[in-house]
């Protein structure tokens, strides 16, 4: 009887530990606050998004918009979670330490930071997440930001799974004028057969979609030690593309999928535009 107890201690342990949702947009509201930005809510046609930036939003001829990454997704391999407003916040850190100095503001993904959207259902940040309608509510809240900066053109940066909505993004407009990965989830096909998951039916995948990108300015940073998205994701990514248009993939050897890039954000960035 004692070791079934133990478990149990355990298990309500771990779940104990793992903050609220309204406990993790707290954390967000006050990361941002700390930085003079403040959120929004964007309303679309498919989803409600909210979005980070500084208010008034600074005006200027490129927008970076920061994708967050598919969040606090999974409790287990098996459970999805009932709530994706992300934990970490790795790609709103990112944002915040932007160096480059256009307009920048950060983009979550559907449902997350969000409680009242009665279009949420689990399938928008599991096997739907790179959806059509996510794709395109995404690029309608985008629309919303570039309007209020006055952009003509974007610079997209998505951190793992907002990689793929990011490419996705970048692949059916016709006005971004880079695409930036952070640990991005590029083909989810690939990862899904590494990882020995369940395919995603129902997304889009990013590397079906090279015709439409090759055309545009691509870095990729890419973890060595990433056992999230490891490199054979974006290098299974970057083979559909010709020779001639290769994109180019900046591989980190000492980087995990979360380790280290908010700290050395500012210099890789600053490399994307030498």
């Amino acid at each position: 009887m004692r070791l079934p107890a133990l478990l149990l201690c355990l298990f309500l342990s771990a779940c104990i530990s793992i903050p609220t949702p309204a406990e993790r947009t707290q954390s967000a509201e006050q990361l941002v606050a700390s930085h003079g930005w403040k959120s929004q809510l964007l309303k679309t046609n498919e989803y409600d998004l909210v979005a980070f930036s500084p208010m008034p939003m600074p005006a200027g001829e490129i927008l970076t918009v920061y994708i967050e990454g598919d969040g606090f997704a999974w409790i287990s391999s098996s459970q999805p979670s009932s709530n994706p407003t992300p934990i970490n916040h790795l790609a709103l850190k990112l944002a915040l330490a932007d160096p480059l100095g256009d307009p920048v503001a950060y983009l979550g993904r559907p449902c997350q930071y969000v409680n009242n959207d009665k279009r949420c259902k689990q399938s928008a940040w599991t096997n739907r997440r790179f959806s059509r309608q996510v794709i395109n509510a995404s690029s309608q809240a985008i629309d919303q930001l570039k309007q209020q900066s006055g952009a003509s053109r974007l610079r997209l940066v998505g951190f793992s799974g907002g990689g793929a909505v990011a490419a996705l993004l970048a692949a059916q407009r016709n006005d971004v004028s880079m695409l930036i990965t952070v640990a991005g989830n590029l083909d989810h096909k690939t990862w899904s057969k590494h990882h020995r998951l369940t395919p995603l039916r129902g997304s889009l995948n990013a590397a079906d979609a090279w015709q439409d990108l090759q055309a545009i300015p691509q870095i990729h940073f890419v973890g060595g030690k990433d056992k999230s998205v490891p490199p054979l994701v974006a290098n299974a990514y970057r083979s559909r593309f010709p020779s001639s248009s290769k994109p180019s993939i900046q591989l980190l050897p000492e980087f995990g999928h979360h380790c280290c890039w908010v700290n050395e954000w500012p210099r890789l960035a600053r490399a994307t535009i030498e």
